[in-house]
């Protein structure tokens, strides 16, 4: 008999948030296609959307242009960060009255390792749904839930009845509820490693168990053994309450491409500054052990250029866009500089000479 008592995890998820509190603050915008996010005629992103703007097509990360093409009547409303701060704090305080085991993703979704929780006698549903109902009741917006005995599968389930739903996955009914979700919705696996299983004939993570071990470290590497479990329900991670800063950049997407590297080293001077402000800011400054500087040309080719340091030191970043910037020596639309810190995992080794040229719309973030 095992020693291993079954966890019970939460995933909570608010729906579009920072949509869901401007329709909160101004009931006038419930009917209405919102996207919160930057201006079109700036190359502005869509953050987030509501669901009303979600039936156009309209999504996150899509240009802002491409989604009042969608949708004409798209009401595009400037973030708010300090708003939707002051609603986060409000939630995360909800989730620690239940356990202290809370490890937040973002303002708007965290994990909850409710295992040893006291209230309503330990159920996972019964917590989840008293905390929907308190989010609703105190910060005036809906939240989504999903309960499972795993990370993984948690986020999975509070995805499975949004907005403002929940689901739950038993012990019982993990084998088969894995074994008939499509190989994209594993942990990790992006559309990369999505289309190569597929191209391989592996659609589901029934598909996947067809594999053996070292089938799969012959053509994955190391990610072989994540798969091997995930398509099997697996996922031994824990919930950390207390997660170190993997990084801190800022950067800015231009309304003009910038055309040589003498304007880029022009406009990198005031974005070193801002990274210097926001490292002091979250009291990164003694942590810091790499410093990077992102390009996105006007192509969208993406190149990152990193080197070990530990100081911001703007020298150095004008150095980094020099060795990122020769790389194409084209117009450029997107220019980021940061730092990773102490503990960051390492991903990739980029080093001074490495580069990513996948031609995505990511953002570097914190």
């Amino acid at each position: 008999m095992s020693s291993t008592p079954t966890r019970k995890i939460i995933h909570c998820d608010c729906d579009c948030f920072y949509a869901s509190v401007e329709m909160r603050d101004d009931p006038s915008l419930r009917d209405k296609p919102v996207a919160v996010g930057g201006r079109p005629d700036q190359r502005g992103v869509v953050a987030t959307c509501n669901y009303a703007a979600r039936k156009f097509g309209v999504r996150s990360a899509m240009p802002m242009s491409q989604a009042v093409q969608r949708c004409p009547d798209l009401v595009i409303i400037r973030p708010a960060m300090e708003k939707y701060r002051a609603a986060s704090r409000q939630i995360l305080a909800i989730y620690r009255d239940y356990t202290e085991l809370v490890e937040p993703l973002s303002l708007d979704e965290a994990y909850l390792d409710v295992s040893s929780s006291s209230h309503h006698q330990g159920s996972g549903t019964l917590i989840a749904q008293e905390i929907r109902a308190r989010i609703f009741e105190t910060v005036g917006i809906t939240a989504s839930a999903g309960v499972a005995p795993n990370k993984f599968l948690a986020k999975i389930a509070s995805d499975w009845n949004k907005p403002n739903g929940q689901f739950v996955i038993r012990p019982h009914e993990i084998d088969d509820f894995v074994a008939q979700l499509p190989v994209k919705k594993l942990h990790g696996v992006g559309n990369v490693t999505a289309a190569k299983l597929n191209k391989l004939g592996v659609m589901t993570c029934a598909d996947l168990r067809n594999w053996t071990l070292p089938d799969l470290h012959r053509s994955f590497g190391v990610f072989g053994d994540r798969l091997y479990n995930l398509c099997r329900g697996i996922d031994k991670r824990e919930v950390c309450a207390y997660q170190e800063r993997k990084s801190v950049s800022v950067e800015e997407t231009y309304v003009t491409d910038l055309p040589d590297l003498a304007s880029c080293q022009r406009e990198l001077t005031q974005l070193v500054d801002d990274l210097t402000a926001r490292v002091k800011r979250v009291g990164a400054e003694h942590t810091i052990r790499k410093l990077y500087v992102k390009i996105r040309f006007a192509d969208f080719r993406k190149t990152t250029a990193e080197c070990v340091g530990s100081a911001i030191d703007a020298e150095v970043f004008h150095k980094l866009l020099e060795t990122g910037f020769e790389r194409h020596r084209r117009p450029v639309r997107l220019l980021g500089v940061g730092v990773r810190t102490a503990d960051a995992e390492e991903t990739s080794q980029l080093g001074l000479f490495g580069e990513d040229d996948e031609n995505d719309e990511g953002k570097v973030g914190e």
